[in-house]
This record gives C-alpha cells, structure tokens and sequence, in this order.
C-alpha cells in the first residue's frame, strides 16, 4: 500500500470516529394542559366574509361545483 494514502487515512480517521460526537439532542419540552400553536380561527371569520358562515359555504359549494368534471361537461 502506498505511504502516502496511509497517511492520509491515519490523519482523517480521528476526525471521521468523532464526526457525531459534536451533535446535541433535540427535544420538544411541551407544557401540559396548554396549546403553544398559532390560535385556530374559523375560515369564514375573515374579512371577506366578514363572519358570515352561510356565505361562505354557500361559496365553497359554488367553488366545489365549479370543480366537478362531470357538472362542467354535462351541464348539470
């Protein structure tokens, strides 16, 4: 085996045997009984429906049947 490649595997082996040691352990510390996410609000409580749900599912009825293949070709 050529010296030269030996040293270079004894100089890069110490590196490559601690490569993992520096990684530290990632754990989520969660407090009980309370939610830390961003708060839910409902979709119709925006200012485009303006808390109006009837109005809102009335457009994702409209948006739902503007999707449907079998409505658009057919015609109903």
């Amino acid at each position: 085996m050529n010296w030269k490649l030996m040293l270079a595997v004894l100089a890069v082996a110490p590196f490559a045997m601690v490569a993992g040691c520096g990684e530290s352990q990632k754990v989520v510390i969660y407090k009980q009984g309370t939610y830390q996410g961003k708060p839910d609000v409902p979709p119709w409580d925006s200012s485009l429906f303006k808390g109006d749900k009837a109005e809102w599912e009335r457009t994702i009825n409209t948006r739902t049947t503007g999707q449907n293949e079998y409505v658009r070709i057919t015609g109903g």
